[in-house]
């Protein structure tokens, strides 16, 4: 997705000198940070918004640095997290045409010539030390694969939904569809087909009620968030990993979940289950880490033996206490 033209727009941009030659940059000597501000922020419409995001996050710093009247305070680590797995993939796929080396006039090496001109450096200097930041960029390990229902927060499953019912566990048990919610937990289903499959008879209900149900049951366990808050807060990286349909938004509608942790490993959009080796494979592949970087956190042992089995760390959630102890065996320090 390519973000709208600022007020200043594309075309304008795109006329304007070189930050070297810009007026703007070179009324105060090098140039005032308010200029390089402007200018970044003029560059950045032409740029797709993740890979902008990262580039005025990463340049702007290296311009405070030198000009003391901007200051610039990243407050959200989760953002910092976000904007360095951004730059990881871009590492990976390096410099696509039109970027960087091979165009002397794209937004990326404007930018780089936008920061040379507070400090006095050339553009190609400029443009050598963000590729260095980023290459250099990763996120502090371990990094936390972290389960959701019955980890972080209540799964109204074992009591809220058979009360819904008018049931108990075991008679929600026996006339349920047998595979029907695993097959809506790796997207094989719509809302609607489940309705149709819930039940092994294939009775209707009110599925609004039920999930208005579920969604007042979801809360943090005890203690859990305040964790969270501690893990965040210390740098740690943080992923959501979780068997569960597409109703996990109404987990992030009222928890905010996100303001943690993406939603990165979810069932429905993977098309895998847990305990599927090929599920913890995957999520290493795409973190683009070895497995014995990543700590995978579950309140069912067999989960969690599964990713120990494919060289991840591994913690049976018991309690938040239990696992900011055991976590502080895997080297996470609070």
């Amino acid at each position: 997705m390519t973000i709208a033209p600022t007020s200043i727009g594309v075309a304008e941009s795109s006329r304007r000198p070189p930050p070297s030659c810009d007026p703007e940059f070179n009324r105060n000597g090098n140039g005032s940070a308010q200029a390089a501000t402007l200018q970044l922020s003029r560059l950045r419409a032409e740029l797709d918004f993740g890979y902008a995001s990262f580039m005025t996050m990463l340049l702007l710093p290296a311009v405070s640095s030198n000009a003391a009247s901007l200051k610039l305070a990243v407050s959200s680590p989760l953002l910092r997290n976000l904007v360095w797995y951004e730059i990881a993939g871009i590492c990976n796929r390096r410099v696509e045409p039109g970027w960087g080396r091979k165009n002397r006039s794209s937004p990326v090496r404007r930018m780089a010539a936008a920061a040379a001109a507070v400090d006095g450096s050339s553009a190609s200097t400029g443009l050598r030390e963000m590729e260095r930041a980023a290459t250099m960029s990763k996120p502090k390990v371990p990094v936390l694969l972290l389960d959701v229902m019955g980890t972080l927060v209540r799964d109204p499953f074992y009591e809220d939904i058979p009360a819904f019912f008018g049931m108990t566990m075991k008679e929600l048990l026996a006339e349920k569809h047998p595979t029907c919610w695993i097959e809506f937990e790796m997207g094989q289903l719509t809302e609607d087909e489940v309705i149709k499959k819930f039940f092994a008879d294939g009775r209707d209900f009110d599925i609004q009620g039920l999930k208005e149900c579920m969604t007042k049951g979801y809360t943090y366990l005890e203690g859990v968030e305040e964790l969270l808050q501690r893990l965040l807060s210390a740098g740690y990286t943080m992923h959501a990993f979780s068997n569960y349909p597409c109703w996990y938004s109404m987990i992030e509608n009222t928890l905010q979940l996100s303001q943690y942790m993406p939603w990165t490993f979810v069932s429905c959009h993977m098309g895998l289950r847990k305990p599927d080796l090929e599920i913890y494979l995957e999520a290493a592949r795409r973190l683009k880490l070895d497995p014995s970087d990543c700590v995978f956190v579950d309140d069912r042992a067999k989960n969690v033996e599964a990713a120990m089995a494919v060289g991840m760390k591994g913690i049976v959630f018991r309690n938040a206490k239990q696992l900011e102890e055991e976590l502080a065996a895997q080297g996470c320090c609070l």
